[in-house]
This record gives C-alpha cells, sequence and structure tokens, in this order.
C-alpha cells in the first residue's frame, strides 16, 4: 500500500506542481523518488510533527495540495490540536497519512501502533477518513484524494500486503466494496490492511460448510450507510474486523448506524481489546495473539452462530 501511494503521489505530482509532500524525517527509502522528480515539492521538517501540520496548513492555504506522512500515529496523536485547529477548522487541503496501520511496526511496541487512530480521525469534524484494504483500494481512495482534496486521513499498512483484488476499482468517496459474494447468511465487514485476513478466514468458514460474503470499508467517513442498512435486511449476523480498538472504529461506527435503523441484525465486532498491552513481535505474530489471524475469527463466527442457534432452540 505504501508503494502504491508513492507511485501515485509522485505521478500527479510531476503533472501538479501544486501538489506538495511533507515528511518528519521519515521513510526515505520509500521517498526518494519523490525527491528526485519533484524536489522543489518535498519538505522535510524534522521529527517535529506538529510543525509538520502547522506548516501543512499554511501551505494549503496558500493554494497548495498538501501530504504529511510519517509512521503510524505520530502524524496524527502527536499533533492532533494542530490537525483540529489549523486543518480541519480551516478546511486545508491537506492530507495526513500514516504508514503502519494497527500493529505494522509491532516490533518497536505500542509506541509505533496505530490503534486508536480511526476512532479520532473520525471524530474531528470535515476529516474524510480512509482505511484501504490492498494496493489496488490504494489507488482507488488516490484518485479520489487527488481529485476531491482535503481535509482528510489516509490509514496505510506498512508494505508487501497481498492484492485482493484482481482488478482496478473505480471508487466514489465514501462507498465500499464486495469483495466476495457466496450468498450466505453471515457477512464480513473489513476495513484496512487486514482485509486479507478476513478473506482468508473467509475461506476457513466456507471449508466449515459456511459460506460468507466478504465486504471492504475502505472508507469510514463518509461511511456506505446503503450497504450496511442493506446487510440488515439481507444477513443473519453481520462480523466487523478492524485492526484497531474495538472502540470508535468500524465496528462501532457500523452499530451507531444500526441503532438508528428499525432492522435489527446481530453485530459482531472484532478488533483489539480497549486497553494497553506490552507484547513486541512482528504484525502476524501480535494479530494471532489478539484473536485477529484468520483460525480465531473463523471460530469467532462459528462460536457466534452456534450460540444464536442455542439461543432460538431455548426460545422455541
Amino acid at each position: 500500500m505504501r508503494n502504491r501511494f508513492f507511485e501515485d503521489l509522485t505521478a500527479a505530482a510531476r503533472r501538479d506542481p501544486d501538489i506538495v509532500l511533507i515528511t518528519a524525517d521519515i521513510g526515505f527509502r520509500a521517498v526518494e523518488p519523490f525527491i528526485e522528480a519533484c524536489p522543489k515539492q518535498f519538505l522535510n521538517v524534522g521529527v517535529a510533527e506538529q510543525n509538520m501540520a502547522g506548516i501543512a496548513a499554511g501551505i494549503a492555504l496558500g493554494g497548495a495540495r498538501v501530504f504529511t506522512y510519517s509512521i503510524a500515529n505520530f502524524p496524527t496523536l502527536r499533533c492532533l490540536e494542530q490537525i483540529r485547529n489549523d486543518i480541519a477548522y480551516h478546511h486545508a487541503d491537506v492530507t495526513v497519512v500514516a504508514v503502519g496501520g494497527g500493529m505494522a511496526y509491532g516490533a518497536l511496541g505500542m509506541s509505533h501502533h496505530a490503534t486508536e487512530d480511526l476512532a479520532i480521525m473520525r471524530a474531528v469534524p470535515n476529516i474524510a477518513v480512509a482505511a484501504p484494504g490492498d494496493p489496488v483500494e490504494t489507488g482507488a481512495v488516490m484518485a479520489d484524494l487527488l481529485n476531491n482534496g482535503g481535509p482528510a486521513y489516509l490509514r496505510l499498512g506498512k508494505a508487501g500486503e497481498r492484492q485482493v483484488h484482481p482488478a482496478p476499482l473505480s471508487l466514489v468517496r465514501g462507498e465500499s466494496v464486495l469483495v466476495r459474494d457466496r450468498g450466505g447468511p453471515v457477512v464480513l465487514f473489513s476495513t484496512g490492511g487486514i482485509l486479507d485476513v478476513a478473506v482468508q478466514a473467509a475461506d476457513l468458514l466456507e471449508a466449515e460448510g459456511l459460506p460468507v460474503d466478504v465486504r471492504s470499508f475502505p472508507w469510514l467517513n463518509p461511511l456506505d450507510v446503503c450497504a450496511v442498512k442493506d446487510a440488515a435486511q439481507r444477513y443473519e449476523a453481520i462480523v466487523t474486523i478492524e485492526e484497531h480498538s474495538i472502540v470508535g472504529g468500524l465496528g462501532s461506527t457500523i452499530a451507531e448506524t444500526l441503532a438508528e435503523w428499525p432492522e435489527r441484525v446481530p453485530l459482531v465486532r472484532i478488533g483489539l481489546p480497549n486497553r494497553t498491552f506490552s507484547l513486541v513481535g512482528d504484525q502476524d505474530y501480535l494479530r494471532a495473539a489478539h484473536g485477529l489471524d484468520p483460525q480465531a475469527i473463523s471460530r469467532r463466527v462459528l462460536d457466534h452462530r452456534e450460540a444464536s442457534r442455542g439461543l432460538a432452540s431455548q426460545v422455541r
């Protein structure tokens, strides 16, 4: 996803001299092609994310289109006041880009995890929030951001994520994507780089005799409310999957939508517990430790279905 972001941004910056990239002294193996192609459109502010956000707002208000870029939670939580007051309040054309969403930088510990970012950024007024699931979705989201601008937040994985979609996508802002249609009784909703894990969980469930559909939400704000309401009428259960705190992310967004909709459908939220943790390891290890690997997700779905059947038989 990171590579696709830089490819698309660099190509656009070659055509548009008003596109500016600002970094906080990181990512130079990925950033160097942009610097070589557009040296006058790049600025490194050093390890000073608050300054990065403030400078970005000023440059954007002068007529440029600015992308800020840093690791995980640093371009968001460290400079939240500047994002809120300088960027969002003034509707500045700034896209805040975080690389390493979730626990992609797991070996560096929780200081480098982005596990509350979606909840916080979608609560900031005027900010569009995107978390694409693979490089193809990243390209579709970038096309929108380059065309329609910010204020926006773009949450990326790190690098090397598997391409889930076989062909390019064309999405409008706020649109979700049906990844798998099996006509089953359960649908898996996913956001961000854990999409591939959701698809693997769907494979395991199908092998157990439970075909499930999979829908990806590359946009959390705006949300594809129509898809959520349609799912409430079509499925026996909705399962949300996210590499993010169980509070405030995709699961919470779906719950908020369903709470105001007359159709009632069981909702299972799968995400990180709302507590700090000190485990250190690579992303796959941390996902497994927190029940976010394909096996744990499929078991959670099967357990819910079994419990629902038991409750139904008791009612009868």
